[in-house]
């Protein structure tokens, strides 16, 4: 049954959060990740992050860097990574030099490196020792055969490493009813099994997407996976001016999602969402094509026939604020 908008948090489907806890199994998490790291033009923070990788707590991980034509220091800096590592530990692909989204999704497609878990790196942030073992912790539990999606908040760093504050709280249930016009995960904190990986090996590399974290949300969310939101920072994302995506806490960057509803943006992002989700239908579980035809009947709908389909969509945001901005979105034909 499709939720209503703005649905009541104890009647929503199963609400997969950590809350400062860990669920180990016996003996601890096992498998490799591998942990696709996309560069360009990274030399001033990139060795911090590797060293970050290199201090993990769970030792059994290997990175695969795909570098977009970078023309600073950061492929000699790579190259002096992998030897001081030793062989296999750190290798270099050529990105396709689309932009970031279109690098991360070609690593994460491509066949030649295989793994049993997979994180995403950016070039700047720094990860805490326990980044990799609490999110394979969470991970391990799934079934073999399900999708699963880890995800969760960060800490804000400045340029000089300092704390400036923590990503915003999401509350409400994660799922593709919130996915459908919220992404709720940074990539940079995403880790995610070999099931969810088929799934973006399926619906394929070339697809023109709004972003990588925000398409892992949908497709696995979509095709009725678990996606679990940890609300314990274990990156530390560094805000500074050559940030491609900042943060979305604060008040200011809310007055942004508000303008960018109302001129065009926000609507253009979800069409391009919607064309991604289409091209791979076959992927998704009857519950979410049934959501998705809802909510696209409500963005070709007019007037107060608009608001009702989308109620009937039950698609949500995590806060007040960006319901009723959704809400006002929909008003003004901005969805």
């Amino acid at each position: 049954m499709v939720a209503p908008l703005f649905p009541d948090v104890q009647n929503s489907s199963p609400d997969h959060r950590i809350v400062d806890r860990l669920q180990q199994e016996p003996g601890g998490p096992s498998g490799r990740v591998a942990v696709l790291l996309c560069t360009f033009n990274g030399e001033r923070f990139l060795a911090q992050q590797l060293d970050s990788i290199a201090r993990q707590s769970y030792p059994h991980w290997f990175v695969v860097v795909s570098d977009d034509s970078s023309d600073d220091s950061t492929l000699e800096l790579l190259r002096e990574y992998a030897e001081r590592w030793g062989e296999g530990k750190l290798s270099i692909r050529q990105g396709p030099g689309r932009g970031y989204a279109a690098n991360f999704l070609s690593l994460t497609c491509d066949q030649s490196i295989e793994s049993d878990f997979y994180a995403w790196a950016d070039q700047d942030d720094i990860w805490q020792e326990n980044k990799l073992e609490r999110a394979l912790c969470e991970l391990q539990g799934t079934p073999p055969l399900e999708p699963a999606l880890y995800c969760g908040r960060t800490e804000l760093i400045d340029e000089e490493g300092a704390t400036i504050g923590l990503s915003p709280l999401f509350e409400r249930p994660v799922g593709f009813a919130n996915a459908l016009v919220q992404s709720v995960g940074g990539g940079n904190t995403m880790v995610f099994n070999q099931a969810a990986r088929k799934l973006f090996l399926q619906a394929g590399s070339s697809l023109d997407i709004v972003s990588h974290d925000w398409w892992a949300y949908l497709l696995v969310s979509g095709a009725g996976g678990r996606v679990t939101y940890d609300v314990c920072p274990t990156i530390l994302y560094r805000q500074h001016e050559a940030n491609l995506i900042g943060s979305t806490s604060g008040l200011m960057a809310q007055l942004n999602r508000v303008r960018m509803q109302f001129r065009g943006r926000f609507r253009g992002w979800n069409q391009k969402n919607i064309a991604a989700l289409e091209s791979t239908r076959f992927q998704l579980n009857e519950e979410s094509r049934m959501r998705l035809d809802l909510f696209q009947r409500a963005r070709s709908s007019r007037g107060l026939a608009r608001i009702i389909w989308l109620r009937r969509s039950g698609v949500y945001r995590q806060s007040l604020w960006g319901n009723l901005g959704l809400l006002l979105a929909a008003v003004f034909n901005g969805i």
